[in-house]
């Protein structure tokens, strides 16, 4: 059984190494916000369970049983966040800090009601895909909105990544998940795009706009 500690390490692997397949211990310490030697010496644990393959000074690989942990953990969090938003209330903003508490309880039953009581979601709040009960994810082939033209209406999908200050911002801006956006402008200067949604428009940088996943409508 995994310990609260390694679950947070296998968790910071997976999405460390989710485009790229390695990443090196010195990521993995920014990362986390821990201290190089103590980095090292979780990873030769990995290493013996077969969880990363480790080589001082080579970058860190996880290996198929690792990454399958990982995801279960990630599951554990990301229905934890849907759960808090599809059927307690809370905003998308609200519910990162509540899932990191409550998913390192151990029980699968707990998680597989969970997972019942919201009707087997794919996606969580902010568009992630949920992985299986077997660790198992959907790869979601989204654009991102900086990569879309003119006269082109797509939907939004997904956040690539999701701080408070974007969900904040995006409340702010009443912009949703699911909600049509039709790309009326790009400034040829900064790469801000003036868009149109919910009879209305507006104009979004190209910082939000890269964090933006849409699919054509």
């Amino acid at each position: 059984m995994t310990t609260l500690t390694e679950e947070n390490y296998l968790k910071a692997i997976y999405h460390l190494t989710e485009k790229n397949q390695t990443v090196s211990v010195n990521e993995l310490s920014k990362y986390l916000k821990i201290k190089m030697p103590s980095v090292n010496s979780m990873m030769k644990k990995f290493a013996e369970k077969n969880w990363v393959i480790y080589e001082t000074y080579k970058p860190l690989q996880i290996t198929p049983e690792g990454r399958k942990r990982a995801a279960l953990v990630v599951r554990k969090h990301r229905l934890t966040e849907m759960f808090l938003v599809d059927k307690m209330g809370f905003g998308w903003e609200q519910v990162h800090e509540i899932a990191e508490q409550i998913e390192h309880i151990k029980s699968e039953l707990f998680f597989e009601k969970i997972d019942e009581l919201l009707d087997y979601p794919k996606t969580d709040p902010h568009g992630s895909p949920i992985p299986d009960k077997n660790g198992n994810i959907i790869k979601l082939n989204y654009l991102k909105l900086s990569e879309c033209k003119p006269g082109q209406t797509v939907v939004f999908k997904a956040l690539s990544e999701s701080p408070n200050d974007l969900l904040n911002y995006l409340n702010q801006k009443k912009l949703s998940l699911k909600t049509a956006i039709e790309i009326i402008f790009i400034e040829p200067f900064d790469k801000s795009i003036t868009v149109s949604y919910s009879g209305k428009q507006e104009i979004f940088s190209n910082l939000v706009c890269e964090k933006l996943l849409v699919e054509k409508a």
